[in-house]
């Protein structure tokens, strides 16, 4: 036998026991159990979901009065410290009185002046009219002194008049709160000529107790938003960041919705006012506001990480128990898969999704590693930790 043909039919020998192997080995490959996929699941809830609209906001003092000096004059001295809280009334400054003592002094001495004239007038005009009873004088003489007594009424008038406005910018010498508040810095320092066009005045006081926070949000919103103007009870949540996370600052009530819708972006501006006990809202500041427009009752919820998105639309991964069997004529065993599930949904945030359609409260729906599966993936429930979930409504 050649050595060709030796070659020949050792590899047809070599190719028939390979192919004896593969048939026996294919009944028991073919019973292999698929791979497990391990995830994280958590169960469909009804809850009480509060529907809320989101915005950024502006915090806005509740009440903002730049002190403006009403007179012009040397600024005597400060009485309050800068950034402090004062009460309205209270002595802020004052500009040197004496310009204005002695003003106030000139018009009254004028007045007096004036009144003495004026009791003479009338003297004489008493006699004028004794004496015209016996025609001893003309009337033309009488009428003429009848107008120089209401003309020297008129000029003790104007004194009053002059002293009232004396009076008033000495007044202003003492320059008092408007209103309760905290201090801005000081602009001008004693020492300095101040006037009413001095450029800031001397300082502003805010109201920081209550105060403000000024959000828009889209005008096809109004009519919600018109239903929770009227919603008695707090009903706004303004939101900070606080050590990389997001916590509640303060709990308000919407106050004012404005009277026109703004052209150019299409939406409206509200105001929401909150009691701020503890100053954690400051003017100036950005926050996050959550306004609750109503609450939905015993509606159906997942976590929000459980909605997926397939090429028809919005599903979920949902357990499901069953068995599989080992091998031909052997026993089946206990086996979790999961399964997709479309799903209409509701209302939605970063927490919670509202289900209207398509589970079952009960039901158990994959949250974490749901990128791996597959229609009918056989998978492993790994414990949930231990953390505070919400259920029935927003932090």
């Amino acid at each position: 036998m050649s050595r060709r043909r030796r070659i020949i039919l050792l590899s047809v020998f070599l190719l028939g026991v390979l192919l004896i192997v593969r048939l026996v080995e294919r009944p028991h490959k073919g019973h292999t159990m698929p791979p497990v996929i391990p995830v994280r699941v958590a169960p469909v809830k009804t809850a009480d979901v509060p529907i809320t609209l989101r915005a950024l906001g502006l915090v806005q003092a509740y009440r903002t009065v730049t002190i403006q000096p009403m007179i012009t004059g040397p600024l005597q001295a400060v009485d309050f410290r800068q950034g402090s809280f004062v009460h309205r009334g209270a002595l802020l400054a004052r500009i040197d009185p004496r310009p204005y003592e002695a003003a106030l002094a000139q018009a009254r001495a004028r007045r007096d002046q004036d009144l003495a004239l004026l009791a003479v007038a009338r003297d004489t005009l008493k006699r004028y009219e004794l004496l015209i009873t016996h025609h001893y004088i003309s009337a033309e003489i009488v009428a003429q002194q009848k107008a120089t007594v209401a003309e020297d009424r008129a000029i003790v008038a104007q004194d009053d008049a002059a002293i009232e406005t004396a009076r008033t910018n000495l007044s202003y010498t003492r320059i008092k709160a408007p209103i309760t508040g905290r201090t801005g810095i000081l602009a001008v320092n004693a020492g300095n000529i101040v006037s009413p066009a001095t450029p800031g005045g001397i300082v502003t006081i805010t109201t920081l107790q209550p105060i403000y926070v000024l959000f828009s949000l889209p005008q096809q919103d109004l009519p919600e938003v018109m239903q929770a103007l009227h919603t008695q009870g707090q009903n706004v949540t303004a939101f900070v960041r606080k050590d990389g996370r997001r916590v509640v600052a303060a709990r308000g009530v919407l106050a004012v919705l404005d009277n026109v819708i703004n052209q150019s972006t299409g939406t409206l501006t509200l105001k929401a006012r909150f009691k701020n006990p503890s100053f954690t809202l400051w003017p100036g500041a950005f926050v996050n506001v959550r306004l609750q427009v109503r609450t939905e009752r015993h509606v159906l919820v997942v976590p929000s990480v459980a909605i997926r998105q397939g090429p028809e639309g919005s599903f979920v991964y949902v357990v499901r128990e069953g068995r599989v069997k080992k091998k031909a004529g052997g026993s089946s065993a206990p086996v979790t898969r999961v399964a997709p599930v479309p799903v209409k949904l509701g209302f939605a945030d970063q927490e919670l999704t509202v289900i209207r359609a398509g589970l079952r409260a009960g039901e158990q729906v994959v949250v974490l590693g749901g990128s791996r599966l597959h229609p009918g993936a056989h998978i492993q429930i790994l414990p949930t930790p231990l953390q505070n979930t919400r259920t029935t409504g927003h932090p």
